[in-house]
């Protein structure tokens, strides 16, 4: 048996709400690798640090929860100048949830004084135990 994964993906809360809408991730401005590194029934939260992503304003949720379903990352033509890549995903009910207050249960966050420096890399690996905690905090009814 395949053991699952657990990711997050920084994401600003408006691109979360297309991808939720359409059952899909897109991930680091439609890179392939990332979507690339996760497997079927592996587990992705959303991570919005902004409302949008050019004039947003400052958010600092976990906006979506969902389960990789799809086998493949595959590219999407958003206009003949932008062919992401994205990946199926089937999204959970869920209620945004602020970080701030999961800070001191999250074993990713080495330092509470700079919580913010593994989510710049935009996508990254995490302990099932840390997304359990996400998941819970996002009243989110998770499965294995």
């Amino acid at each position: 048996m395949m053991v699952s994964r657990y990711w997050i993906g920084v994401v600003s809360q408006s691109h979360v709400q297309r991808g939720v809408a359409g059952g899909f991730a897109q991930l680091c401005h439609g890179k392939a690798a990332p979507l690339k590194r996760m497997k079927v029934d592996d587990g992705l939260i959303y991570y919005s640090p902004k409302t949008d992503m050019s004039d947003g304003l400052p958010l600092q949720q976990f906006t979506a929860i969902g389960r990789v379903v799809g086998e493949a990352a595959y590219e999407f033509a958003m206009s003949e100048s932008f062919v992401p890549f994205r990946r199926d995903i089937a999204y959970l009910p869920a209620q945004p949830t602020a970080i701030q207050p999961l800070l001191p249960h999250l074993s990713f966050i080495k330092d509470i004084k700079h919580w913010g420096y593994p989510f710049r890399t935009g996508h990254f690996e995490i302990c099932r135990d840390d997304f359990l905690c996400i998941a819970a905090a996002m009243c989110a009814h998770w499965e294995e």
